[in-house]
């Protein structure tokens, strides 16, 4: 499981990683103001959708199902189903594309009301349409990479959304060369959203993939409607770190500026977000399912108790170096050309605040697949809906006293709502499983994390306050450096962990 664990996460870092040198690209070209706040409503818009599908959400549904079906049927049943649900799933998007793309200004208009009565809305309604296609081939290449996933083959779909960030890094990097100006270069990296999507889909049909979902055809039957009526709740629960970022940003859209800090400080939170609560998401719904089909509680136990050492171990560290190192991070990664200093600090403050939350939506990863490999995606959406209830109400409050950082506590807030009525109502329903060894090592880990917290926060005044360009990047990354490897010491000299049991686990065969 660590090993399959690992081979998504490093996809998904490398995805993360050229995520950042988009979003500085972006921040260069577009800065902040009128037509950053409405590219980015628009993307984000598209990447909730986005999020909908890929990441781990439709793997909820379509691995358990796909399991029983080629476990009770056979391999050519299997396939057949799977043909099915490609087909429905892709005539289905093309139309509510269609439809979205009509709705467009009015559903703007209820994701940032602020831009109400101004250009705006009118630039993110156009950019939002570009982006569109963009859904069309979304639907397909999720529904392939989670067949890919049911059969334990991770490496693939790991890396196959690296192809989006290539394709808009090519497109900001030939308008910064070419100077161009901020709305057009807007309108051009919107159309590059749905080109990318479709590289995407070309990369997945040229490989074996395609032949596990046949013959492709639509579907409405009884068999396609109690899939959907179980795939959409989870879609949705497993985008709750999205929902919420919706929650803040109806509410930011009114203050100039507070989408975009907020847009620039969430996509630092979704490198380790990424990298554990995808992997989550990807290898635990598989694992779970064939241990909870099988009544097999050890299995359980196992997996459960691996995936929680596994959140708090990378969750808790992320969360103390985000919060302490905030600032120079976002300077390193964002100050530049239209980008201005003023930008740093309110994006910075944002992300201290939205650290917070962290840990609470890892938590979340790591406990939904219990509940979907019960075929309960129900319970998941629930707790979504109370996070992003309690996200809105908040913001509205503290977003009108302290602004952006106000709205970015009100997302933390929202996500550990969620977290925590997951927890109950899982406890309550079977009771979450962590064997002898979670139970002596989560301790040590804190520990651990909290000492590396302390080192960093004692050497964040290493950092030259006129330090630029590559002094800046030095220190920083020293800060980095030392804070991991003093963390990997005491999981060490604790017993939290063994790296060299570690290295040796992975060199057996799976």
């Amino acid at each position: 499981m660590i090993r399959s664990f690992l081979t998504v996460s490093t996809g998904t870092l490398a995805s993360r990683l050229l995520g950042f040198a988009r979003d500085s690209l972006i921040a260069a070209l577009l800065g902040t103001g009128a037509v950053a706040d409405a590219f980015l409503a628009a993307f984000q818009l598209v990447n909730v959708v986005r999020r909908l599908l890929s990441e781990g959400a439709l793997n909820a549904a379509l691995i358990p199902a796909w399991l029983r079906v080629r476990d009770r049927d056979g391999v050519a049943e299997a396939a057949a189903f799977a043909g099915r649900v490609l087909g429905t799933v892709s005539a289905a998007l093309v139309a509510i594309s269609l439809l979205i793309a009509l709705l467009m200004p009015l559903i703007m208009t209820v994701i940032a009301p602020g831009f109400l009565g101004s250009g705006t809305l009118d630039l993110a309604v156009q950019n939002a349409r570009l982006m569109l296609p963009y859904l069309a081939f979304a639907g397909p290449v999720t529904v392939l990479m989670g067949l890919l996933n049911a059969q334990g083959r991770f490496a693939l779909t790991a890396f196959a959304p690296l192809l989006f960030n290539i394709a808009l890094i090519a497109a900001i990097a030939m308008l910064l060369v070419g100077r161009a100006e901020a709305g057009f270069a807007a309108w051009i990296l919107a159309a590059t959203v749905g080109l990318a999507g479709l590289l995407q889909l070309m990369m997945l049909l040229s490989q074996r993939s395609a032949r596990l979902a046949t013959p492709l055809r639509a579907s409405f039957d009884k068999e396609m409607r109690g899939f959907f009526a179980k795939a959409i709740p989870g879609m949705i629960a497993s985008s709750g770190p999205q929902w919420l970022m919706v929650a803040g940003a109806i509410v930011a859209s009114a203050t100039p500026s507070a989408v975009s800090w907020l847009y620039f400080a969430n996509r630092l939170i979704e490198l380790p977000l990424g990298i554990v609560g995808v992997a989550m998401g990807t290898v635990l719904v598989p694992e779970l399912t064939r241990a909870v089909a099988s009544s097999d509680r050890d299995a359980v136990a196992h997996a459960e108790s691996r995936a929680l050492e596994l959140a708090t171990g990378l969750a808790l560290p992320a969360t103390l170096g985000l919060i302490v190192l905030a600032e120079p991070i976002v300077r390193l990664l964002f100050e530049h050309g239209a980008f201005g200093a003023e930008d740093s600090t309110a994006t910075a403050r944002a992300l201290m605040w939205l650290a917070l939350g962290l840990p609470a939506h890892v938590l979340i990863k790591a406990l939904s697949p219990a509940f979907y490999a019960r075929s309960d995606t129900m319970t998941p959406l629930m707790a979504t809906a109370k996070g992003f209830v309690v996200a809105v109400a908040l913001a509205v409050l503290l977003g009108h006293l302290f602004g952006a950082s106000g709205i970015a506590a009100s997302i933390a807030a929202g996500a550990w709502s969620s977290a925590l009525s997951l927890l109950r109502k899982g406890t309550r329903e079977f009771g979450f499983s962590a064997d002898d060894a979670a139970r002596r090592r989560l301790p040590r880990i804190v520990l651990a994390a909290a000492a590396m917290g302390a080192l960093l926060w004692l050497s964040a005044d290493l950092m030259p306050a006129e330090a630029h360009g590559l002094i800046r990047f030095v220190v920083l990354g020293v800060q980095i450096a030392a804070g991991i490897a003093v963390y990997g010491l005491l999981l060490q000299i604790l017993g939290a962990a063994s790296w060299r049991e570690a290295v040796n686990a992975l060199k057996r065969p799976g």
